[in-house]
């Protein structure tokens, strides 16, 4: 076999339809598109969003599409299990959170949970507590200050 002889397989290229070339070819006419209308025109696609120049109904039922509020605090949730491996009388505020690991930046609002025994008394600083928390520390003999957020 030679480089000239090489040929594409049987029935893989197909031949291009030559449409609107008059009634004859099969495709004239209309060219297959039909009989008039906005999808028989020159691009004849329209978007999904378009609806014939209607309200289209993402603008319409925009609650639809979900709602966030902008003023939504998130808080970064620590138990009172992760302070364990803070020293007795040692001052937990975001800064030493974030430098331990237990949350992603000093600049995160800390909330601090119920879960687990405080067995060492801590002061502890954050945006706010949950009561069973509060409660957990002060009975530890720890001290709890309320960050402004």
């Amino acid at each position: 076999m030679k480089l000239h002889e090489l040929r594409p397989a049987e029935g893989s290229n197909k031949r291009r339809k030559r449409v609107s070339r008059g009634i004859a070819a099969g495709q004239g006419k209309n060219a297959g598109k039909g009989v008039k209308g906005q999808k028989t025109r020159r691009q004849g696609e329209i978007s999904p969003y378009f609806e014939g120049g209607q309200l289209p109904l993402v603008r319409r039922l925009p609650f639809k599409r979900g709602f966030v509020n902008i003023f939504k605090v998130h808080y970064a949730p620590v138990t009172l299990e992760r302070l364990g491996g803070f020293a007795a009388g040692s001052a937990v505020d975001p800064d030493s959170l974030a430098e331990a690991g237990i949350i992603h930046s000093a600049g995160d609002a800390v909330v601090i949970l119920g879960k687990g025994e405080l067995d060492k008394p801590l002061t502890v600083r954050a945006h706010r507590f949950s009561a069973s928390a509060r409660a957990k520390i002060l009975a530890a003999g720890g001290t709890v200050e309320e960050i402004g957020a």
